[in-house]
């Protein structure tokens, strides 16, 4: 098991939010071993409490002084009431485990503003993996933990998107049609690090276009995808209006997309490429607390600047690369964004092996940036 770098609240209770497949469990059983658990996957513990929430008092030891866990507590959202009073009576600390937030929209996780911090857990980093990190890994299957235990990865990540389908989208009935859904999986993989066009994408799912922005929705409220805004904070150009969009991982981005004849290696690992470098960033920038707001940033002119990170420790702008070979062309984007933005700091991550400066702008390969991200940010 990978130590991670996310650390547990101190004598608070908390939400710990993540995909399926990112560790959670494993996390919470390594960081509070003695606690209380309830697995809501669990049929019989699910059934029980769906029927009876108040029963989880009950299920409590009245001398209990250590946490309990509830896991995949959006699975019966109703639960939040009983562990409000719970808090506020008993005064006993939670950590509730989810992988949906679809559910807990609904008003229920309010209850607990004030008195349950919010956490999340990612894909593993390449400083958790360590020595273990591999970019032909990364960029092919991603980093889900178990990708790095299986005989078969490729299989296990091919298999985790099928679960997401029949275990997420159907049983909790977030859609009546799970073919056109699934169609739109594969639609929307085209977009994977790219600008989203919602009415293309709804042309060739043949759905209306308020379907496909329920569908993103879902894919957002299951935690498995993003959209990140247009940097546009004091700009004296005109900015596209669209936003990005990234799955959360590299490696289900790849089991997603189909491959035909006509796609090049860039159209696809370059992709994977960009999605890695986002995947690490919004990790380490969470887990480290920075503060950024992750944007990108394009003009209406067409140019761009693959991520921009917005907060506390100022502006952060990072263009991204798969080639070896470097031509200025490449510059324009980061040079243009410089010229509104001086204060900025500009790194350019290639896939070779050149490392020094290009003016103003750090140049290096991808994995050194990986490696060292608390040093850049």
């Amino acid at each position: 098991m990978y130590s991670r770098i996310l650390k547990p609240p101190q004598n608070k209770s908390f939400f710990l939010f993540g995909p399926r497949g990112t560790g959670k469990t494993t996390w919470l059983k390594t960081q509070f071993p003695k606690a209380l658990y309830f697995d809501l996957l669990n049929a019989e513990t699910y059934n029980d409490l769906l029927a009876r929430p108040h029963r989880l008092a009950q299920m409590i030891p009245e001398s209990w002084k250590d946490y309990v866990v509830l896991d995949e507590v959006q699975r019966v959202p109703a639960l939040l009431h009983e562990v409000h009073r719970l808090i506020e009576n008993r005064h006993l600390l939670f950590a509730l485990t989810g992988s949906s937030t679809r559910k807990l929209k609904r008003g229920e996780i309010n209850l607990l503003a004030g008195r349950a911090l919010t956490s999340y857990l990612y894909p593993l980093t390449t400083q958790e993996l360590g020595n273990d990190f591999s970019m032909e890994h990364a960029l092919r299957f991603g980093h889900l933990p178990s990708t790095f235990a299986e005989h078969d990865p490729k299989r296990y990540v091919e298999a985790y998107v099928t679960t997401y389908l029949r275990e997420e989208v159907q049983q909790e009935g977030l859609t009546r049609n799970l073919a056109a859904f699934s169609r739109f999986l594969e639609v929307a993989s085209f977009s994977q690090a790219q600008l989203l066009n919602l009415s293309a994408v709804a042309r060739e799912c043949a759905v209306h276009r308020k379907i496909v922005e329920n569908y993103f929705s879902i894919l957002e409220d299951l935690l498995i995808a993003a959209r990140i805004p247009v940097f546009a904070k004091k700009a004296k150009r005109r900015m596209v209006a669209h936003q990005k969009f990234f799955f959360f991982d590299a490696g289900v981005f790849r089991a997603l997309r189909p491959r035909g004849p006509l796609d090049t290696p860039e159209d696809i690992d370059g992709a994977a490429l960009e999605t890695l470098v986002f995947q690490e960033v919004r990790a380490m920038n969470h887990y480290n607390q920075y503060g950024y707001e992750i944007f990108f940033w394009r003009t209406a002119a067409g140019q761009e600047v693959d991520l921009i990170l917005y907060g506390p420790k100022g502006i952060v702008a990072i263009e991204i690369k798969r080639s070896a070979r470097i031509t200025d062309e490449m510059f324009k984007g980061l040079n243009a964004f410089l010229q509104e933005y001086p204060m900025a700091r500009a790194y350019f991550l290639t896939g070779g092996d050149r490392d020094g400066w290009e003016g103003k702008i750090r140049v290096m390969p991808v994995e050194q940036f990986l490696k060292n991200i608390p040093s850049f940010l």
